[in-house]
């Protein structure tokens, strides 16, 4: 049997008269929302992620993206059903601990630290390029006082983030819409090149993208709306979760693949070649077709949408390793440092904890991020999906959650199509993650499951509203 969490009794063992530490609730759907598109900084990812797909699919840049927000679809159902019914700042590992099992919820765990403690830093060291028209600074130090600033946002009151991050995003949202409207103003080509599948070629000729190199490709697409499941991290600090995170969830995902796939497509149409295309720089083509003013503005939104992501994501990352303490992943002397909560709810040595290594990481060569990347996020879906597949079982049947259309036709389609989309990843980043994940199954076979009874048992906070009316049905 699978060594899962059971629903009806407290996952953590407290003394008595203390309860499990818990996030306050201080944000709705709109709070939560802003937050979530920017993790998904729409305008970082159409910037820096988006010209790498460029490079290595050319016009079927586009059709990829478009395939990946479909798959995300199917992504978004199940972390709205296992969002609402499990609300934990811990995300997915406490959605997959209590579907199936400890083991995989812990490596779950792994695969998600791995994707945001990573992520952050590479972006941030993006900002220097995008602050080049004004002023010429190293990417590296750009980078690390990026991480900073972000973390010091996050040792703040999470209503006040939501309306930091909230202006930042209206800025990328714009300079999103600036190069839409320019590439389709100036295209050269018609919406047949969207399927066209070229790419130029080392010797500057068109060459074919292949059906293989598309799927391939799908695990960065994937990457390209994932900040969507940042509602789930927070929904112990939305209001009604039980509501609210799927409103959350399916919205984000909406908003972002728009603002994504939109210019995507205006770029391909804009392009004056396929090698211009395939380069890849969409700063210059926004000069290009304007002028060097507006690429100016464009550049400098861009820059406040990394500094946006970089608030965003040591947020997630700390509530993540946060609801970890709480759950008994570490040595208790470890535990209690970061599970501590500071003056404006937040909890602030975790935010420290993910802040700081992160500046650090700015200095260190992270070429693999993105392949690594892609087979994390593949590989943390994969297992959400089979979590998807378990959670209508015993008394998670009656749960209190939205469900999710076409249960079980979604989480098993998605589980195929995820599984084959692994298999053709590169070895090298195949292996990269695979050793991670190999050195972290040796932490749970040596240290958290010979103490199964005093760690890593998730804890799934009662919702304040359900539990009272409990209580006052009870006493009837």
């Amino acid at each position: 049997m699978t060594d899962t969490l059971r629903p009806a009794a407290p996952a953590v063992p407290h003394a008595a008269g203390s309860s499990p530490k818990t996030l306050k609730r201080s944000i709705g759907v709109v709070g939560g929302t802003l937050l979530t598109l920017s993790c998904v900084t729409p305008a970082s990812t159409l910037f820096v992620v988006v010209p790498d797909l460029f490079g290595s699919l050319g016009t079927a840049t586009a059709l990829t993206i478009a395939i990946g927000s479909l798959l995300c679809i199917a992504v978004a159902f199940c972390y709205s059903e296992l969002g609402t019914l499990i609300p934990s700042a811990g995300g997915e590992y406490a959605m997959v601990s209590t579907m199936a099992g400890r083991l995989a919820g812990w490596l779950v765990f792994v695969l998600s630290l791995l994707v945001v403690m990573i992520v952050p830093p590479v972006i941030a060291m993006g900002t220097a390029d995008y602050l080049a028209p004004l002023v010429h600074l190293d990417p590296s130090l750009t980078g690390a006082g990026v991480m900073l600033l972000a973390t010091l946002a996050g040792l703040l009151d999470l209503r006040a983030n939501a309306w930091i991050t909230g202006i930042f995003l209206v800025l990328e949202v714009i300079a999103a819409a600036v190069v839409a409207v320019l590439g389709f103003a100036h295209g050269h080509r018609g919406a047949g090149s969207l399927v066209s599948m070229q790419v130029a070629g080392a010797d500057g000729h068109a060459d074919t993208v292949t059906a293989m190199l598309v799927v391939s490709g799908l695990a960065i697409a994937l990457f390209v709306t994932q900040g969507f499941s940042t509602a789930v991290y927070l929904s112990e600090e939305l209001e009604n979760p039980r509501r609210n995170v799927a409103r959350t969830v399916l919205a984000t995902l909406a908003i972002s693949s728009v603002i994504i796939l939109v210019p995507v497509v205006a770029i391909t149409f804009g392009a004056s070649d396929l090698s211009e295309l395939t380069g890849g720089d969409i700063g210059s083509m926004v000069t290009a077709w304007s002028n060097s003013a507006v690429g100016t503005f464009v550049s400098l939104c861009v820059a406040l949408a990394i500094i946006n992501a970089g608030i965003v994501m040591v947020i997630q990352n700390s509530r993540v390793l946060f609801a970890s303490a709480r759950d008994k992943a570490w040595p208790e002397p470890v535990n209690n440092v970061f599970s501590k909560l500071g003056r404006f709810g937040s909890p602030w040595v975790s935010t420290l904890a993910v802040g700081v290594p992160g500046a650090v990481l700015c200095f260190v060569n992270l070429d693999t991020l993105y392949g690594v990347t892609g087979v994390s996020v593949t590989g943390m879906y994969l297992l959400v999906a089979i979590a998807a597949l378990l959670s209508r079982r015993g008394a998670h049947r009656h749960g209190s959650a939205w469900r999710m259309p076409l249960w079980p036709a979604v989480p098993v389609l998605l589980i195929a199509v995820l599984a084959y989309i692994l298999t053709q990843q590169e070895t090298s980043y195949l292996l990269w993650t695979g050793g991670i994940t190999a050195v972290a199954t040796l932490y749970w076979a040596l240290y958290l499951r010979p103490r199964r009874d005093t760690r890593w048992l998730v804890s799934i906070p009662e919702d304040a509203q359900e539990a009272e009316e409990a209580r006052e049905a009870h006493a009837v």
